[in-house]
């Protein structure tokens, strides 16, 4: 399959291709939060933890939204998006009023006060992350396709659909792998 030409960069999501098999990328839909010549960070927006929230996260206010997976570094770190940029001290743009981080004190107080509520903020335990070349390299041998959503729809779109809801909205071939079965050697 060959790629989009869509250039990586803070904002835009990688698709993985459906023959990645690895433990945390499989069917994966993942958000850049930055993308340069120092590396690449990101989360993984579709892979749900099976815990709650409060359950992990201590000294925390009350939260009953779930818990994701952002990816394989760092997993005793947490990492949120959010849609309360103007609300959140150093929150970083992401694109259509979405935003990466912040001031952790701000999103307590917003939680506290029931402001901020699983509709607008997600939280990640871990991150994704690439050297300085990694993830190009990957886009050339097609493991990821690059795409620009709507942010705040993916958002509200379940976890175990967003792979497939990504690739059809691709359309054309890309749409085609939003059906391939997880083990094809099953068929």
């Amino acid at each position: 399959m060959k790629a989009t030409n869509i250039i990586p960069a803070s904002g835009t999501i990688l698709i993985s291709e459906p023959s990645m098999h690895d433990f945390y990328f499989a069917r994966s839909v993942v958000l850049l939060a930055e993308h340069n010549t120092e590396g690449s960070f990101g989360i993984i927006l579709n892979k749900p933890v099976n815990l709650k929230f409060n359950e992990i996260i201590k000294d925390f206010p009350e939260f009953n939204g779930p818990l994701y997976l952002g990816g394989p570094v760092s997993t005793k770190n947490l990492f949120f998006i959010h849609s309360k940029g103007d609300l959140i001290e150093h929150s970083q743009p992401l694109g259509e009023d979405m935003y990466w981080g912040g001031n952790i004190e701000d999103v307590k107080m917003l939680l506290d006060s029931k402001i901020l509520d699983s509709n607008s903020i997600r939280f990640f335990v871990g991150y994704s992350g690439w050297s300085d070349e990694q993830l190009n390299n990957e886009l050339k041998t097609d493991s990821w396709i690059v795409a620009n959503p709507n942010l705040k729809a993916y958002l509200k779109t379940k976890p175990e659909a967003m792979w497939k809801k990504a690739l059809k909205e691709l359309c054309g071939e890309y749409a085609v792998w939003a059906n391939d079965p997880v083990d094809p050697g099953l068929n």
